[in-house]
C-alpha cells in the first residue's frame, strides 16, 4: 500500500490495541486514525472463527464505506472478512453477507440498531473490540443514545477504543461508563490544525463573496477543491452558479439517495470532478488524496466544524490550502479562531481589524459546536437490557429507528 513509516498516532497505538487494552486517542484529522486501529485489530483476529471479532461504530455511510474499504486493503493478504452496514441500502442484500462470514463490522449506529431489532442476522456474541471512530462526530449528530444503546447491550469482557479529533465535554461521560483505565493518547493538543495545511483567508462583503470565489477558482493552481457550504439551499444555488461557469462541478449533499452519494465520491476520487461543492457530508473523516483546496464559501458554525473541514486537505503531511471568506458577520468567530487554533493566517486583499471586534459583536463565540440537550430517559428496551444484561431468543425487541 506504500506504507513506509508509521504516523505519530501508530507509533502510539499499535502496542496498547495488540495487547488488548482500552485506548483514548486523539489526533489530527488525516493522521492515519484507521490504519492505527486497523492494522493491530487485523492482528488480532482469528479467521478460523466465523464470527464478528470486532464492531466499528461510525457516524456516516461514506465514512463507513471508506472504513472497510481500507480494512479490505490492509487484510489482503489474510483471511479476514471486513463488512459494511449502514442506511440507504437494502438490509436484505446486507442481511445475505451474513449467511457466509464476517469478522470485522463496520456499521452506522441507526442501521446496527435496525438489524438488532428486527432480525437475529447479526450476532455479537464474539465482538472482543468495540471501536467508536470519530467519537465527538457521533454526539454532535444526536446517536448518543444509540450508542449509549449499543455499548450498553456488549455485555461480556471485550476491549474499547475510541478515536476522535477533538475532545468535548460530553465524551467524559461515555469515557466513564465504558472505558477501564484506558491508555491516553493525544497528539498535537496544542496544535489543532496540521501542520502541512495553509490557512488562507479573505475578507469580503457578503454580496460580492461569489465573485470573489469565482475570481479565486480561475486564478489559483487547483488541482480538486471541495467547497463548504452550511445548508443545501447555498449549496444548490452556488453549484448553479458554477456550472455555468466551470466545466467540471459536482453537488454532494445529506439528502441524496445513498447510490448518488456513492456515485459523486467516487467520481471526485477518480479526479473526473475538480470542484465539489459540499455541505457537512463531506467534512468529518473521508480522505481524497488530491485535494489541494478545502474552500469555506461559508463560514464554518463552530471551531470543531472548521477543523474536520479543512482536514480533508493537506493528510498525512501532504501539503494543501484551506481559503475561507470571511464577512463583517464572522469576525468574533475569526478572532476566537485564531486564538483556539493557534492558526497563522495568510491573507488575500484586505486584513480586517480583529482587535476592536467587540465581545458583543459578530456571531457566536465559536466555542460551543455540541448544544447540551436535557437527558431523555432511555427507552424500556434499552432499560430491560440494562437490567437483566440478557437477550432472550436472539431477537432485539425495540420499535425501529430511523437508520444513519
Amino acid at each position: 500500500m506504500g506504507y513506509e513509516d508509521l504516523t505519530p498516532i501508530q507509533e502510539k497505538t499499535f502496542s496498547p490495541i495488540l495487547k488488548g487494552e482500552d485506548l483514548l486517542a486523539r489526533a489530527e484529522t488525516g493522521s492515519g486514525k484507521t490504519a492505527a486501529c486497523g492494522i493491530p485489530l487485523i492482528q488480532r483476529i482469528d479467521p478460523s472463527l466465523n464470527a464478528i471479532q470486532v464492531l466499528i461504530l461510525v457516524p456516516t455511510r461514506e465514512l463507513a464505506l471508506q472504513y472497510v474499504e481500507e480494512i479490505d486493503k490492509l487484510s489482503k493478504f489474510t483471511d479476514v472478512v471486513p463488512f459494511a452496514v449502514f442506511g440507504g441500502f437494502s438490509m436484505e442484500i446486507q442481511k445475505a453477507k451474513f449467511r457466509d462470514r464476517v469478522h470485522i463490522l463496520v456499521a452506522t449506529p441507526g442501521r446496527l440498531i435496525d438489524f438488532l431489532y428486527n432480525t437475529t442476522s447479526i450476532d455479537l456474541s464474539c465482538v472482543r473490540t468495540l471501536v467508536l471512530d470519530e467519537a465527538d462526530e457521533m454526539l454532535k449528530m444526536g446517536f448518543i443514545e444509540d450508542v449509549d444503546f449499543i455499548l450498553s447491550c456488549l455485555i461480556h469482557e471485550h476491549q474499547t477504543l475510541f478515536f476522535a479529533a477533538t475532545m468535548p465535554e460530553e465524551i467524559d461521560r461515555l469515557i466513564r461508563a465504558y472505558l477501564k483505565d484506558p491508555v491516553r493518547v493525544e497528539l498535537n493538543k496544542e496544535q489543532i490544525a496540521p501542520e502541512s495545511l495553509a490557512h488562507h483567508f479573505q475578507y469580503t462583503a457578503r454580496r460580492d463573496r461569489l465573485n470573489t470565489l469565482i475570481e479565486y477558482l480561475n486564478k489559483e493552481k487547483i488541482s480538486q477543491a471541495i467547497i463548504f457550504c452550511n445548508s443545501r439551499h447555498h449549496g444548490e444555488k452556488l453549484t448553479k452558479e458554477l456550472e455555468g461557469k466551470f466545466s467540471s462541478i459536482g453537488y454532494i449533499h445529506g439528502g441524496l439517495e445513498q447510490s448518488k452519494r456513492t456515485s459523486i465520491f467516487e467520481r471526485f476520487r477518480r479526479k473526473e470532478i475538480t470542484f465539489m461543492v459540499a455541505t457537512d457530508v463531506a467534512g468529518r473523516g473521508l480522505d481524497f488524496n488530491h485535494v489541494s483546496h478545502v474552500i469555506n464559501y461559508d463560514y464554518p458554525c463552530g471551531l470543531e466544524s472548521y477543523t474536520h473541514r479543512t482536514g480533508r486537505t493537506g493528510r498525512m503531511g501532504r501539503s494543501g490550502i484551506a481559503m475561507t471568506f470571511v464577512t463583517d458577520q464572522e469576525l468574533k468567530d475569526l478572532k476566537s479562531l485564531f486564538k483556539v487554533n493557534r492558526i497563522d493566517p495568510v491573507w488575500h486583499g484586505s486584513i480586517p481589524n480583529l482587535q476592536n471586534i467587540s465581545r458583543h459583536k459578530g456571531g457566536g463565540n465559536g466555542k460551543h459546536s455540541f448544544k447540551k440537550y436535557p437527558r431523555k430517559p432511555a427507552s424500556h428496551a434499552a432499560q430491560v437490557v440494562q437490567r437483566s444484561h440478557v437477550i432472550e431468543g436472539g431477537e432485539w425487541r425495540r420499535p425501529l429507528m430511523k437508520s444513519a
